[in-house]
């Protein structure tokens, strides 16, 4: 597939001189620099040394002190507190962190996760009649609740109280909670917006330490399950969660949580240094996975064991949910890319929107994910659950997939989501109407370009210019996520020096040893994953561009600096 390179601006190109001398490092970092926002000698020192001590007065927050007040209420009345979450990685992970904190204070807690089937995303009727019928008084909702007016007042009615505690965009009305905790909502002068659910559920739990005069430095415990959080949850790794997700990734990595330790043994990295892009790939999906094949229920059990042989074995049982997950996704996908290939009125389309009733409703993201990466439009993928039809969508760069929906919403029972995810539930009866409409939509406002995938390029390089300095100061960016993410170079008139070749089962890599024509005698060690079709044309000798990230290559316990290729130009 044909890719589009763009080259960011370099930025203010007085700050880039200043940088480059106040901090004594190549232009290309300073630039690197100025385009994340950080343009002075102060900010670029936090940037580069996180400190928790940058972490925001968590009081800043609205309604955290009535929040605090009424926690500290139900402490005093022995009420019996229910911690309530949604069933995905931010979601349990908060849950985790705000029961496992208050399991101790409340002498009546509990936790619950609605069944993805059953109650679906976010707060439901079914857990409040749960709360009533067991005698909890409190609910304190975690990654969800900002927009559940009419369940609120439901629970009001039955004598159960919320506090929620959200990141998500309120709608035009607030609940009628007894705090909302959302640095989203109107009027919240809390200086940090981006924070995920679980980062929301540590403020709460700071607040209370800074009230009641606990040990300040207990919340510290938790950032593993904050930074897993933060990474699943693809929120910007800038400002206070950048802070979290340094010090979360130290946590899990020399010092994690029972249960976090027992997923890295299952997922085999427990040797390994993780990053950011470890957890999204192989812890978040384990977590995950509960929630889709089963309950998430499971995996908050996990995160909150307190013993070693308990965690192993909850660890196994969601390690096989991951295994099934990953059997049937990559079934479901199969399935839709020839109901694609096959029908030519559907490759012709600006748009995808499958539907087979009998797809499993747990893994329809992911093939909505997988399509996007395959065709590369705007992409819907649909299930039969309850009677109604439910699903999943998926945006391609810089089109707006909440509007698109927004404008069918009278052929939806809900949705909700954001500009490149969204998930949707109608009628059996709309949906062709709903094909045939957002199809109408996405034609009507997306640009031709939005159709072809875009290789964002942070600046050029010389190959001369990746020394071993220029890399240690690189790594420092880290960890990379949203608005910080790993920088994409390009190199141009570059050529094998002959010993390039396929590598794989099936020849489907390609490892080469490249070279520039303006220095043939500095050699870069590549690989270009699933680029081995691309042999023919490296080995005739003519030069070609590379955009490409710098990754380490640890073989046999030597370490190598290598470029990761990420697309190539012939012509």
């Amino acid at each position: 597939m044909n890719k589009n390179w763009v080259i960011k601006s370099s930025g203010n190109e007085e700050a880039i001189t200043s940088l480059t001398k106040d901090l004594g490092i190549e232009r290309s970092l300073a630039q690197l620099l100025v385009q994340r926002n950080i343009t002075t000698y102060k900010e670029a020192k936090d940037f580069f040394r996180p400190d928790l001590s940058n972490l925001h007065d968590p009081f800043l927050m609205k309604n955290m002190d009535v929040a605090i007040q009424r926690i500290l209420g139900a402490i005093q009345a022995g009420e019996k507190v229910l911690i309530y979450g949604d069933y995905d990685v931010d979601g349990t992970t908060a849950v985790a962190l705000v029961y496992s904190y208050f399991k101790d204070h409340f002498k009546g807690s509990d936790y619950y996760i609605p069944d993805r089937y059953d109650e679906g995303y976010g707060i439901s009727l079914k857990g409040i009649d749960y709360a009533v019928e067991h005698g909890f008084t409190l609910i304190i909702a975690l990654d969800c609740g900002i927009k559940a007016v009419d369940k609120v007042d439901y629970a009001n009615e039955k004598g159960v109280e919320f506090i929620i505690c959200d990141h998500h965009n309120p709608g035009e009305k607030i609940p009628n909670a007894v705090a909302v905790l959302d640095p989203k909502q109107e009027g919240c002068p809390y200086p940090y917006k981006e924070l995920s659910g679980c980062g929301v559920g540590l403020k709460l739990v700071q607040a209370y330490g800074i009230k009641t005069g606990l040990d300040p430095n207990k919340i510290y415990d938790y950032l593993d399950l904050v930074v897993v959080s933060i990474a699943s949850d693809i929120v910007p790794i800038t400002g206070e969660n950048r802070v979290m997700a340094h010090f979360g990734l130290k946590k899990l990595n020399n010092n994690p949580s029972i249960g976090m330790k027992a997923i890295k043994e299952v997922a085999g990295i427990e040797k390994k240094s993780l990053d950011i892009e470890d957890i999204i790939y192989k812890i978040g999906p384990r977590i995950n996975a509960a929630g889709r094949m089963e309950s998430g229920k499971k995996s908050v059990d996990l995160l909150v064991c307190e013993k070693v042989e308990n965690a192993k074995a909850i660890s196994q049982t969601i390690n096989n949910f991951n295994l099934d997950r990953r059997n049937i996704d990559t079934e479901i996908t199969r399935q839709a890319i020839e109901m694609i290939q096959g029908d030519v009125s559907l490759k012709e389309k600006n748009s995808t929107v499958l539907y087979n009733p009998e797809w499993h409703k747990g893994v329809i993201g992911i093939v909505a994910s997988r399509l996007l990466d395959h065709f590369y439009r705007p992409t819907v993928v649909l299930t039969r659950s309850n009677g109604m039809v439910t699903g999943s969508a998926r945006s391609v760069n810089g089109f707006d997939l909440y509007k698109a929906i927004e404008s069918c919403s009278d052929l939806l029972v809900n949705f909700g989501g954001h500009k490149y995810a969204a998930g949707l539930t109608m009628k059996v009866k709309n949906l062709q109407c709903f094909r045939e409409r957002f199809e109408q939509v996405v034609t009507d406002n997306i640009d031709p370009d939005q159709l072809i995938p875009v290789v964002e390029i942070d600046t050029e390089l010389q190959l001369t210019e990746i020394t071993h300095k220029f890399f240690r100061i690189l790594k420092q960016f880290q960890p990379f996520g949203p608005e910080n993410t790993s920088p994409v170079f390009l190199s141009e008139n570059v050529v094998d020096n002959g010993y390039g070749r396929t590598v794989g089962a099936n020849g489907e890599h390609l490892k080469l040893t490249l070279i520039q024509e303006e220095n043939p005698f500095k050699v870069f060690p590549a690989i270009g994953f699933h680029r081995g079709s691309d042999f023919a044309k490296v080995n005739k000798g003519v030069p070609f561009d590379i955009c490409y990230q710098l990754m380490e290559n640890d073989f046999r316990g030597r370490v190598d600096l290598q470029i990761h290729l990420l697309d190539m130009k012939f012509d």
